[in-house]
């Protein structure tokens, strides 16, 4: 057996808890906005030492339920052009105009100078990304930046579930932050997202807008233009046996990146994208850079053809400037954008890898990088 891409984790003890509580909920026939929902949004605000938290269908819907109570419609909101297509799409769903920003190439996020250069006055809102799960140290500067500009610091937090900076939590830095729980995440529910938030008026406000905006789970009078972005009791109950794995995932990944981050260093051009002073990441995604020249479909061809090695999804192949679906706002080259997209490679890291996976990875990758980049 080799190596996959991914591997979704839940061991006989999760299934069966999930299966009672599934039973549970198929016998009450609550099925929406019930006591699940509950449950999972407070374990999920205390995991992350957030006051609120509001479970919503997607980590893109929590994303434009966030920007629509923030108000953007006709506004302009400066994104990363490093970031999955979601982060920009929630804008142009929430009725903003996204304006694509560079990245600092040793953290693949927003740095002050980044949004600075794309400030104008039809700014709204910044959106930070935290690429696989690392939160940059500058995140402080940049929330200086907005405050002191009057504009709200949102956190697209998909990949960064118990990650944090200077001991605090993803999602709490700024206005509100962004949860995804995908599958593939560390944490996930099947589908679904999370918003975290300490405002009780936008926790009020997504809560109407979840539930096509009507003011009330049981009357039928609409205040806002939502949809139906509610969690179901289902994904719930998936999320929260699933979060209580947290911790123990996150220590496993950590311990899989530091060997990675020690064979890397003694490979010549194979720069990986490391944690800086006070950061701690979850690893969603473990981040290297290619030598320019080195060709990265046929390394991942050769990882998997030959040593049975399936390198996951990179973050991400394509800047968003350069997505067909954003050409209207595409502007000037943003440079650093370009040079790690198309450079970044994701080394494998599971949330119960064991030391022989990762032994292989570190053995197949050293063999291809020697014969591919010399």
């Amino acid at each position: 057996m080799g190596v996959p891409a991914a591997r979704i984790v839940f061991d006989e003890s999760d299934r069966a808890t999930v299966a009672d509580a599934v039973s549970e909920i198929l016998a009450t026939g609550a099925l929406t906005l019930g006591p699940w929902t509950e449950r999972f949004e407070q374990a999920f605000a205390t995991e992350h030492g957030a006051s609120h938290a509001v479970a919503v269908a997607s980590g893109t819907a929590a994303l434009e339920v966030v920007l629509r109570t923030i108000g953007v419609q006709g506004r302009e909101v400066v994104v990363p052009a490093v970031t999955f297509y979601a982060t920009a799409g929630a804008v142009l769903h929430a009725g903003g105009r996204p304006v694509l920003a560079d990245v600092d190439p040793t953290t693949l996020a927003l740095g002050p100078q980044n949004v600075e250069a794309v400030l104008t006055p039809a700014t709204a809102a910044v959106v930070l990304v935290h690429i696989g799960g690392l939160i940059t140290p500058a995140v402080d500067a940049l929330r200086a930046l907005c405050d002191a500009r009057g504009l709200p610091l949102v956190e697209d937090a998909a990949h960064a579930h118990g990650s944090s900076y200077a001991g605090r939590p993803a999602g709490t830095f700024g206005l509100a932050g962004a949860f995804s729980f995908y599958p593939t995440k560390v944490v996930t529910s099947g589908e679904g997202g999370m918003i975290i938030t300490e405002s009780p008026e936008l926790r009020d406000e997504a809560r109407i807008y979840r539930d096509q905006g009507k003011g009330a789970f049981t009357a039928n009078h609409h205040v806002r233009e939502g949809a139906s972005w509610r969690l179901s009791e289902l994904n719930a109950a998936v999320g929260t046996v699933h979060l209580r794995r947290l911790k123990e995932f996150v220590e496993t990944r950590r311990r899989v990146a530091a060997r990675y981050d020690a064979a890397l260093a003694g490979l010549d051009g194979l720069t990986a994208v490391t944690e800086p002073a006070g950061v701690r990441s979850n690893y969603y995604k473990y981040v290297a850079l290619l030598p320019p020249g080195v060709d990265r479909a046929e390394f991942k061809r050769t990882l998997a053809a030959e040593h049975d090695v399936r390198l996951s999804g990179e973050v991400y192949d394509l800047p968003l400037h350069h997505q067909p679906v954003f050409a209207p706002y595409r502007g000037a080259p943003l440079p650093a954008a370009e040079d790690v997209c198309a450079r970044q490679i994701c080394l494998p890291v599971l949330s119960d890898m064991t030391e022989d996976e990762t032994d292989r990875v570190i053995e197949a990758v050293t063999a291809v990088h020697r014969r591919l980049a010399g």
